[in-house]
């Protein structure tokens, strides 16, 4: 693998870390199996693509599309605390929605964005393009992970947590279980339209079909995350949740440009399959193998 695909690798994967951590706030902080993500990422990437091509300053596209997911979301919640729609459903009903939204957003199945400035346009130029872009986007999820940390450690936060862990108890304590849970889901769906329009302006444009198996690569990189560095303290879980990701992209990137594999850019999926199947099983097999070594000693 040549030193432009690592570092475009780590990019991309540094993207998908706002993807990951979405996910993880709806599938390990709410316990919310929450399929937005699929019509949300592209959201993002609709509502800034289309500002910026009409002129609009991107940080402000940015901020829009992060205002669009963070509406989706709400809808997704609202459709499940308040008309009590199942949550996979509510995830499934507004995803299909996003579809025909982002179409109606776009105008056309694709904006292209190679002529038009992005917010990597105001980068000084200091090093090399595919070097500079990682930086920026490492400083980027560093400053969100540390919003995120901070968040979660307020009493909104904690009320979100503690309705993830135990709504019946968290209700008992006072806690508004349904407002928490809207919070949460407009901010994980916030991040992930935040992601959509960075790899947007990344990638040089949006495309309908860029949100397929967005949820699959956010589970991904929180399972493998979770795997590589196991802890409870949730500061150093979304630190893996990150790690997660980019190490994900780092895979499939040397599993496709690994010749003697002999796989290609078609085989994206079953690389993301093998990787989540290989993440769900090593974890196991390791606490099988503890109890076995401590009988042999």
């Amino acid at each position: 693998m040549s030193l432009y695909s690592l570092w475009g690798a780590i990019e991309i994967g540094l993207i998908f870390g706002l993807v990951a951590l979405g996910v993880f706030i709806t599938f390990r902080v709410l316990n919310f199996p929450d399929l937005t993500v699929d019509g949300s990422f592209p959201l993002g990437a609709a509502v800034a693509a289309t500002l910026i091509g009409s002129g609009i300053d991107p940080f402000a596209a940015t901020a829009a599309a992060i205002a669009a997911g963070a509406a989706a979301g709400f809808i997704t919640g609202w459709l499940h605390v308040r008309l009590k729609i199942m949550d996979l459903l509510a995830g499934i009903l507004v995803m299909i929605a996003l579809y025909s939204i982002n179409l109606r957003i776009m105008g056309k199945p694709n904006v292209p964005l190679i002529t038009e400035p992005t917010i990597f346009s105001v980068l000084p130029g200091w090093l090399p393009d595919y070097i500079e872009r990682p930086l920026a986007m490492l400083a980027l999820i560093a400053v969100t992970k540390l919003l995120l940390d901070w968040f979660f450690s307020s009493e909104i936060g904690l009320a979100l947590r503690a309705t993830g862990a135990n709504a019946r108890m968290a209700r008992a304590q006072g806690v508004a279980t349904g407002t928490a849970t809207l919070v949460g889901m407009a901010l994980s769906n916030a991040l992930v339209a935040l992601a959509g329009a960075v790899f947007a302006q990344s990638q040089g444009g949006a495309d309908i079909s860029m949100g397929i198996g967005t949820i699959v690569i956010g589970l991904a990189a929180v399972i493998v995350g979770e795997s590589v560095l196991p802890a409870r303290r949730l500061v150093l879980t979304t630190l893996a949740v990150v790690l997660g990701a980019v190490l994900y992209r780092l895979f499939v990137a040397l599993a496709l440009n690994s010749e003697f594999i002999g796989l290609k850019a078609q085989d994206l999926n079953l690389v993301t399959a093998v990787l989540v199947g290989l993440a769900l099983v090593l974890p196991r097999l390791k606490r099988r193998r503890a109890p076995r070594a401590g009988k042999e000693a």
